[in-house]
């Protein structure tokens, strides 16, 4: 090893009796039980669902809170309890108010201190002390430590406990310590969070659950094709920006993009109104609740119409340059009769309808307006000058990956492109043929260079981004073709299908998801293929568990333009030293009808894999390296104290 590096290592470890103390400590926690992981996807910007998930740990909560008071706690108090825990500041005011006087307002603290620290210890018990402590609120530590560790076998020390607790709810203080216990506990039941893709798009929030991800305590990120659009725009794809737009658009979104993202919608706006009326396929798709006046709605739908035209003509160059690609067939302007009307595609011809071609030039359909080329420059230079878009795009690259292995798992969002014999899909790039991990790893290869010099925006790696979200062997794509203007402009639904890969009906294959998990080195005994991208249509008796328990997908619909075909509003999966469970929760409709009405969103646990034996941060990601922090400081004591 480095003697220059064991040299700086000691500097920091500057006595035999420091080395050989952190080589104890360390294996002490590989034999502690392995730490909850939390599985979510598809998230699509719906924040206050994701927030509930996140809070109850999806079940966790309530199910250690029943573990401890069962039988001394009511039904409805432990429902009370764990909705205090989900959301301490709004619950403490609900019941505050419900008290007639100060006195019983302070047993009811007494108590309810008293039972938070009940939990502390169990949901902290694979934890050290060092973490736990870290993870407590930090004014209240000694405190905390105190009530926390208290042995009072001998009654000596219970007036100065029951002192404690008084002095802090005279003193006023009761509240904030309750909310930080509470956060605690949220804290300790998960130890680390899993996004399986797609923050972004048709939701509202999505600039609110990057915030939450980025002060959480551990988490990473596979990015989903929507996620990877967000990058790609901000990266210098105006094709990727144009998409982000009539996303929103369509969605009634686009306040993420100039009031909370600061990117200024004026020069789009000002072209839209200039060229395009009413269209009722571009009017957003807004829910019941949401209120927008007729004006909005009409200023939206020109908006919609003006950057699909623009999206439809980027396309078009991309597609000729990289012929690879193999993307002709897209190449619809083209093939549009703009006298008729109509549009010739695999042989067949249709009529078009609702159609919103004021900016075309037949002679060349992919020719931008200057005012389009001039409306596309600003909005590019606006998206890249946004301190807040940079923040969230910079940790999302950061945090980030196209897939994950994690304790023998794989986490992907989309899929492995395969054939229908169930081999790897192979794609030339540049005169070089790639396939499964080899292929992913390209593509994100191509990601990050183009992120990395996002002054380059008609580069291969800029090109390659878009193809991320459209192209037929794309892992966050899987399907033969994206069929967007059909969808605008064609009545005749046969046309709007998109065909998936293969492995969209291969994974049910319990073989096919171990040569999957072969390809990327993973043990196919223990591991499995944890997917999101596609939601389960549960109401059609779809299981999520596939392939004799080697596939799990945990897209059951977020969003809320899902869930009429789902059935359910979203699936997430945990996985501890015991196992996996799976979670399907209903409809979340509101942060206050959890307050209000004390109860959650969840529905039955499926029992996914049963460990035989219970998994030790040993046999964990995290054990692997503290693994090999005990080799290089044993190399230090060699080396140093033992010569």
């Amino acid at each position: 090893m480095n003697t220059k590096f064991l040299d700086l290592l000691a500097q920091k470890y500057d006595s035999e009796e420091k080395v050989a103390t952190e080589i104890i400590n360390l294996e002490a926690i590989l034999n502690l039980p392995k730490g909850t992981e939390h599985f979510v996807s598809d998230l699509h910007g719906e924040y206050q669902a994701f927030q509930h998930v996140l809070r109850n740990g999806s079940g966790k909560v309530k199910e250690k809170i029943t573990d401890i008071f069962k039988g001394e706690l009511s039904e409805k108090e432990i429902d009370e309890f764990a909705t205090l825990i989900y959301y301490p500041e709004e619950k403490l005011q609900l019941i505050k108010n419900n008290f007639a006087n100060d006195e019983a307002l302070k047993q009811w603290y007494i108590e309810i201190i008293e039972h938070t620290i009940q939990l502390i210890p169990y949901t902290s018990s694979k934890y050290t002390r060092t973490k736990l402590r870290k993870a407590l609120p930090g004014q209240f530590v000694f405190i905390i430590e105190e009530l926390l560790y208290k042995n009072d076998e001998y009654t000596n020390k219970k007036q100065y406990y029951s002192s404690i607790a008084e002095q802090i709810i005279s003193l006023g203080q009761a509240d904030k310590l309750i909310i930080g216990l509470a956060y605690t506990i949220q804290r300790l039941v998960v130890d680390h969070l899993h996004v399986v893709g797609d923050i972004y798009d048709r939701g509202p929030e999505p600039d609110k659950i990057m915030e939450t991800l980025i002060n959480y305590h551990s988490v990473d990120i596979q990015w989903g094709n929507h996620d990877v659009l967000w990058l790609g725009a901000y990266a210098g794809s105006k094709v990727c920006l144009a998409n982000i737009v009539r996303i929103c658009a369509r969605y009634g979104n686009l306040d993420i993009i100039e009031d909370i993202y600061g990117i200024n919608l004026r020069p789009l706006l000002n072209l839209a109104e200039k060229y395009y009326g009413d269209n009722p396929v571009f009017r957003p798709k807004i829910h019941i609740e949401d209120k927008i006046s007729d004006q909005d709605q009409l200023q939206v739908t020109k908006i919609h119409q003006a950057i699909a035209m623009i999206q439809f003509k980027l396309e078009s160059p991309i597609i000729k340059r990289r012929p690879f690609f193999n993307m002709s067939g897209r190449l619809l302007l083209e093939k549009v009769d703009f006298d008729l009307k109509e549009i010739t595609i695999h042989g067949k011809t249709y009529p078009l309808e609702n159609t919103c071609f004021a900016t075309i030039n037949p002679e060349q359909p992919d020719q931008l307006l200057e005012e389009e080329k001039e409306v596309m420059d600003k909005l590019l230079f606006s998206v890249q000058h946004s301190e807040k878009l940079a923040r969230h795009m910079k940790f999302l690259m950061k945090k980030g990956s196209l897939y994950l292995k994690y304790n023998e798992n794989l986490l992907i969002h989309g899929c492995i492109p395969l054939e229908e014999t169930g081999n790897m899909q192979k794609m030339v790039i540049e005169n070089k043929t790639y396939a499964g991990r080899e292929l992913l790893d390209v593509f994100e290869s191509y990601l990050r260079h183009s992120f990395a010099h996002p002054e380059q925006t008609e580069d291969i790696a800029t090109d390659m981004v878009w193809y991320l979200w459209i192209g037929e062997h794309s892992s966050l794509f899987g399907k033969r073709e994206m069929t967007t203007f059909e969808r605008y402009f064609i009545q005749d639904k046969e046309t709007h299908k998109e065909r998936k890969n293969p492995y969209y009906y291969l994974r049910e294959d319990e073989e096919v998801c171990r040569k999957i998990l072969k390809e990327f080195g993973l043990d196919p005994d223990q591991g499995h293929i944890i997917n999101g991208h596609t939601p389960v249509k549960e109401i059609d008796g779809e299981n999520p568990v596939k392939a004799n328990g080697k596939m799990v997908v945990i897209d059951g619909g977020f969003s809320k333009a899902y869930q009429s075909t789902t059935g359910i509003a979203g699936y997430t999966l945990l996985f501890n030293s015991y196992g996996m469970q799976l979670v399907a929760h209903k409809k979340f409709n509101s942060k206050e009808d959890v307050l209000r009405d004390g109860t959650d969103v969840l529905s039955v646990t499926r029992l996914v894999d049963k460990e035989l034996e219970r998994k030790k941060v040993r046999e964990s990601n995290i054990g692997e390296k503290i693994l090999q922090e005990i080799s290089i400081l044993k190399s230090l004591m060699k080396y140093r104290y033992m010569n």
